[in-house]
């Protein structure tokens, strides 16, 4: 009698079906037939050319001399000799301009980022909470005006400012740059959506006052977008332009970005008719590198809390 043959058993592992196994050199980054998929290398690639080099050439021209950054190749570096000299003569231009404007950033910025502090974070909290008549209409206004570009508001913002004469002074850019349209409708949709009304309401029960349940529940679990909304406004205050190019009409109290204007006024290549305080390349590349230092600074210092309270915020029923 024929006998039956024993077929060895497979094991499999757990979890695992006959015939499921990938093949051998396949990958995320790989096509189905082992061949390399060019596209994630293509992106990266497109990254490095739009936004690596125009960096890193801005960086070495700070290095070189005009002559150098026109001849020697962009990316090559100059000299320590050269960016010494070209400080120098930065530093020289109209007595210390470039700190000058600095400081008015500086000083623009922060009262300005204090201000929409303690205007947008309360305004937002009470739209998302309480009701009242033309509350609706409010923010759709709010969201209007935060989608209009910044430059269709510089004429009715100077009308304003000019019938109350502050033109020419320093709260004709804070006052503008305090009222943060975005930052009112970011808190809106952050109370509304994620803060627990059960914590309010409980608040509430224990006899705290709405100033209360707002300083003592609701602001400490907004860290978050509190922060979100510092950021934001200091980085738009800081890299405005429009705004207090037309409002102030002394050099002495322009900010940073139109003193770079001024800088790039003086440059002979770019205005054929710059005035006998002539800037060169190399040395408006280096004052484009001071007036990106704040910014850089405050968001490596601020990355840190940002992101410890949105990881924070996310595990809170």
């Amino acid at each position: 009698m024929p006998t039956d043959v024993q077929r060895p058993a497979v094991a499999h592992s757990s979890g695992s079906r006959p015939g499921s196994e990938r093949p051998a050199g396949t990958g995320p980054g790989r096509s189905a037939r082992g061949r390399p998929n060019p596209l994630p290398a293509l992106v990266l690639l497109l990254f490095v050319v739009f936004f690596v080099l125009p960096v890193l050439w801005l960086l070495l021209a700070a290095t070189k001399t005009d002559d150098q950054l026109v001849h020697d190749n962009p990316l090559s570096f100059g000299s320590f000799q050269a960016l010494h000299a070209n400080w120098n003569a930065l530093t020289a231009y109209q007595g210390d301009a470039i700190f000058m404007w600095l400081r008015n950033s500086a000083v623009y910025s922060s009262l300005a980022l204090v201000i929409t502090l303690c205007v947008a974070v309360p305004a937002g909290y009470a739209m998302a909470m309480t009701e009242f008549r033309g509350r609706r209409t409010l923010l759709v206004a709010t969201l209007v005006v935060m989608l209009m570009p910044n430059a269709t508001l510089v004429v009715p913002l100077f009308l304003e400012v000019n019938a109350v004469h502050l033109i020419g002074s320093m709260w004709s850019i804070i006052l503008p740059y305090a009222f943060y349209p975005f930052g009112v409708y970011l808190t809106y949709i952050y109370f509304s959506t994620a803060l627990p009304r059960e914590l309010l309401d409980a608040a509430r029960l224990d006899g705290c006052s709405e100033v209360g349940v707002f300083r003592r529940v609701a602001l400490p679990l907004a860290a978050p977008v509190v922060a979100l909304v510092g950021f934001f406004s200091f980085v738009a205050n800081w890299t405005n332009y429009y705004l207090p190019y037309v409002m102030l009409p002394q050099s002495d109290q322009f900010p940073v970005q139109v003193g770079l204007g001024t800088l790039l006024d003086s440059v002979p290549q770019f205005n054929p008719t710059a005035s006998t305080l002539q800037v060169e390349r190399p040395e408006l590349a280096l004052a484009t590198l001071l007036a990106i230092v704040p910014v850089l600074v405050v968001f490596l210092f601020s990355q840190r809390f940002l992101v410890a309270g949105m990881l924070a915020g996310a595990t809170k029923n």
